[in-house]
């Protein structure tokens, strides 16, 4: 029978127990995920993550969960690494594990997590410190689908105009169409066939966005766009697992997305 087992640095240690509600009516715990490559053993080599948790007075955050990490930062402990900037699910930065799916620190209401908030980074990605994932590998992938309008006329003197029709394809008839993605990685991090062939499988976050190029009336490369993904791994990886589409906290449709590039591949034969 074959085992499988985690490298030793991989497995997730208990960490400190900490408790600044005071005693508060309204507490939560939080169980956040800490790692630095700084933090050495005595044989001078990187010590295993651990679970840190840390339970607040609720009353003293806001009601999401970027809020009370946030508070934990900056009068627990200064140290507690995270990426976050806008703070109202436009930018994607504080991209997340909380509470076992992926998700934004920003949206997600505190109170939609039943006991403990578990806070983890994004799964399958290396980890920088903490909760900050390490995101070349996807915006090299991102890069390599030349996300920007080709187009072989003369540029005009505004805008290039698009139909009604054309800008809902885009946009959506009620907004989550694939021009809303954030590319915030909850999708891809979340796929199975990302997890096992990330190296070649571009993953649900850059298929949405090659399609939006490719849907859009105004590129005139759609051929040349076509070509770039006829390949066994970076499209057809895809086995419509769903996870993608379940996770998004935009709630867009990226396996439908890569289902419409697949139709295109067949058309053109």
């Amino acid at each position: 029978m074959a085992e499988f087992t985690l490298p030793k640095n991989s497995q997730i240690k208990k960490g400190e127990e900490i408790d600044v509600s005071n005693g508060a009516k309204r507490s939560k715990t939080f169980k956040v995920y800490r790692w630095s490559p700084e933090d050495l053993d005595e044989n001078g080599e990187a010590k295993n993550p651990r679970l840190d948790s840390v339970t607040i007075d609720l009353d003293k955050c806001g009601p999401m969960v970027l809020d009370a990490l946030l508070y934990i930062k900056n009068n627990v402990d200064s140290t507690l690494t995270l990426r976050r900037s806008c703070r109202e699910g436009i930018c994607g930065s504080c991209a997340m594990n909380i509470d076992g799916t992926n998700t934004l620190a920003c949206t997600k209401a505190i109170e939609d997590v039943s006991g403990d908030v578990k806070v983890t980074p994004l799964p399958h990605m290396p980890v920088v410190k903490d909760l900050v994932p390490d995101l070349n590998h996807v915006y090299a992938q991102y890069t390599s689908i030349e996300p920007w309008l080709k187009s072989d006329t003369p540029a005009p003197n505004r805008e290039r105009l698009q139909s009604d029709e054309d800008a809902l394809v885009l946009n959506g008839s009620d907004g989550h169409g694939p021009a809303a993605c954030i590319l915030c990685f909850c999708c891809s991090t979340s796929c199975p066939s990302y997890w096992w062939n990330g190296d070649r499988f571009l993953g649900p976050a850059i298929l949405l966005q090659a399609y939006r190029w490719i849907a859009d009336s105004r590129d005139d490369a759609t051929g040349e766009r076509l070509d770039q993904l006829e390949d066994p791994f970076r499209l057809y990886r895809c086995h419509t697992i769903m996870n993608c589409t379940n996770t998004c906290p935009k709630g867009l449709n990226p396996a439908k997305a890569i289902a419409e590039i697949k139709k295109m591949m067949v058309a053109r034969r």
